[in-house]
Parts: structure tokens; C-alpha cells; sequence
């Protein structure tokens, strides 16, 4: 999947990522996302399973692209497209199933910077960080948070589904619910 018809040049992804820094130009970086622009496709199509559905997002992540690339240090494009793609679907995916919202008001007490006026753009960071915060917890507490808040479980049902005893899963939800607070915290500062 090409997003344009012209030759591509024989510069570097860094090269281009700084000639675009420098200059703006929205044909350099249409030029350095064409490059990489399968490799989105196929990232989206591994979530989504609808090609159609793929293609758009991949002209939506180009369209995004052009104010997120403004705002972080890119050490390697490619690796950095890779993982703005990802989470582009998964924030998809939970809004198409309606957890966004859940997830939002299930953890508000985390993101005390989330409002609903933000942009998509800053309530996909914030949750990106919630992500890589909960990916920190310790494995019990990971489980139980994640079964809990994200998957709707009851306690009852998360004790079935890890064995742990029913004060383990309320201590292990309890402690990793401060430990997030803490993790969020520390990454506003």
C-alpha cells in the first residue's frame, strides 16, 4: 500500500525526519510515512482484521502523524511508527467497544489530567502511560487490575479465574489501584 505515485528518494529516515523537522514540508514526510506506510497497514490489519478498516487508518495515522511527530524526540522512525500504529488500534478497538469511556471513568483517579475536552490525541497519551504503568505492577496485581477494571470482572470472578482467595484479589486491587496513582504521578512531574 503506497500512499503516493512519486519516486522515492534515496535519503535516510533520519534525514528526512529532520529535512521535515526543519522545514514543514508535508510532502517529505508523506515521503518517509510511504516508506513504512505497508508496514502500518499490516499492524492495522493484525487488530482490526478488515482491510478496508486498515486502509483508513492508515491515512488517519498519517493525518495524526503530522502534529505527534512535532512533539516527540524519534530516536529510530520505523520502531516509533510501529508503536504509534499499535496503540492508534487499540484505542480504536476500545472505542468501537465502548471501554474507552469505561476506562476513563474506572481510572479518573489516576489521570487527574484527563478532561473530556481534551484531545484524542492527549487522552491516547494519558492512557498510553496508564498502559505502560500497569505494565510495571507486579504480575498478581496486573492480573487483578486488569480483570477488574478493563475485563468487568466481579470479584468473585476474578478469584475463579486466578485462584487467588477473595482478600488476595481485594488486597492485590487495592495495592496496584495506589501503585498506578503513584506510577501516574510520577510521570506528570
Amino acid at each position: 500500500m503506497k500512499l503516493n505515485g512519486s519516486s522515492p528518494s534515496k535519503e535516510s529516515d533520519e534525514s528526512l525526519l529532520t529535512k521535515h523537522l526543519s522545514t514543514d514540508d508535508l510532502a517529505v514526510l508523506g515521503e518517509l510515512y510511504a516508506r513504512h506506510s505497508e508496514m502500518v497497514y499490516y499492524v492495522c490489519l493484525r487488530y482490526f482484521k478488515d482491510e478496508e478498516k486498515s486502509k483508513d487508518a492508515v491515512m488517519q495515522l498519517f493525518e495524526q502523524l503530522i502534529v505527534k511527530i512535532k512533539k516527540q524526540e524519534i530516536k529510530d522512525f520505523p520502531k516509533w511508527l510501529y508503536v504509534v500504529a499499535k496503540n492508534f488500534c487499540l484505542m480504536e478497538l476500545r472505542s468501537a467497544k465502548n471501554n474507552f469511556e469505561i476506562s476513563t471513568n474506572e481510572f479518573v483517579e489516576f489521570m487527574p489530567n484527563l478532561h473530556p475536552q481534551d484531545s484524542y490525541i492527549e487522552k491516547e497519551e494519558r492512557l498510553s502511560q496508564l498502559e505502560s504503568c500497569i505494565e510495571k505492577l507486579p504480575e498478581k496485581q496486573r492480573m487483578s487490575i486488569d480483570l477488574f477494571f478493563i475485563n468487568q470482572k466481579c470479584y468473585k470472578e476474578v478469584v475463579e479465574i486466578t485462584g487467588f482467595s477473595m482478600n488476595d484479589v481485594k488486597s492485590y486491587i487495592q495495592n496496584g489501584k495506589r501503585n498506578l496513582k503513584n506510577c501516574m504521578e510520577k510521570s506528570d512531574e
